[in-house]
């Protein structure tokens, strides 16, 4: 008989042994579950769904909603988040992972979410969206149980072994200079500007991935501060989340100077500064396909290696 219960200390190694049954393409260690589920500020045991047969972990599906404010005093009180879910093979297509869904989805209606979202879950999701092409039986399960596809990000690579940074970049540099724009490696006196402009030009979690990472010991010489006379006007950053050096982003412009080449200049100092640490490559698990940014990363010789669909569901 199948027995379903929330979260109890305790559960966190046949957590992760399923989970890495399961997520073949997204394994994850004790650590890294600790860190990005157990000591969020958000967690809640009430959320994290379980189904047990014979003291055996069959299944889980994860519900959370926001406790601590991203950034001033904004819950987003009618919002709620699927981060992950997954079930035994043995199990599936049983009931099982439609009985835990609608637990996770009945706790967040009881908090009084109006959407759910799977899974775009700041400031620690293990993924941006469903990937399609991994698991495509979890797609049609999100689809069966009411969630609709909101839009597709994608995850890019780029190989750093044959990157060289070109005269044309090096030329570029030179005539934003000549026109008073500065780009240098962040120090202390950058820090608080550079996470404002990142918190209301851009995502509250960027400018938290900033503060965060150097609290937690990322090089300062990893951020790199694009400035026009004394303002911000751009950034980025490599080694940010979760202390993995060759992840890179964030990464923004302010948008009344996009055009003038900007982004393009942070992005391959940035990679250049990447080699010269001796990373082979740089990777990051969310931009728009179409979006600018886009563009920039595929003409700079970073080539798709995921897609993901963001997903909602109305209650």
């Amino acid at each position: 008989m199948v027995e379903y219960r929330h979260y109890q200390s305790g559960d966190e190694k046949q957590i992760v042994e399923l989970w890495n049954q399961n997520l073949w393409k997204d394994p994850i260690t004790s650590k890294r579950f600790r860190n990005l589920v157990l000591l969020d500020a958000n967690f809640d045991p009430a959320g994290m769904r379980l189904a047990f047969e014979n003291h055996k972990l069959i299944g889980c599906v994860y519900a959370v909603r926001r406790l601590l404010p991203m950034f001033g005093t904004d819950l987003e009180p009618e919002n709620g988040w699927i981060p992950f879910f997954f079930v035994d093979k043995g199990y599936q297509r049983t009931g099982v992972g439609a009985q835990l869904m609608k637990e996770a989805v009945d706790f967040l209606r009881e908090n009084n979410r109006k959407h759910v979202f799977f899974s775009s879950y700041a400031p620690n999701y293990i993924m941006p969206g469903i990937d399609e092409a991994a698991y495509p039986d979890a797609y049609q399960f999100l689809q069966a149980q009411g969630f609709t596809k909101l839009y597709s990000p994608i995850a890019m690579d780029r190989n750093l072994v044959d990157y060289k940074l070109s005269d044309e970049i090096k030329e570029l540099v030179k005539q934003r200079e000549e026109e008073g724009y500065t780009f240098r490696k962040a120090e202390d006196k950058d820090l608080y500007e550079v996470i404002q402009f990142a918190n209301l030009k851009f995502n509250p979690d960027w400018g938290r991935a900033i503060r965060e990472g150097v609290l937690q010991g990322l090089p300062m010489e990893r951020i790199l501060v694009a400035r026009q006379g004394d303002k911000v006007v751009g950034f980025c950053i490599y080694g940010g989340y979760e202390q993995v050096p060759d992840r890179f982003g964030p990464f923004g412009v302010d948008p009344e100077q996009q055009g003038k080449g900007l982004g393009k200049i942070l992005l391959h100092l940035c990679l250049q500064n990447m080699k010269a640490e001796s990373l082979h490559g740089a990777w990051f698990l969310w931009t728009g396909e179409k979006t600018s940014a886009g563009y920039l990363y595929k003409k700079t010789g970073f080539t798709i290696t995921r897609t993901f669909h963001v997903m909602k569901k109305d209650l």
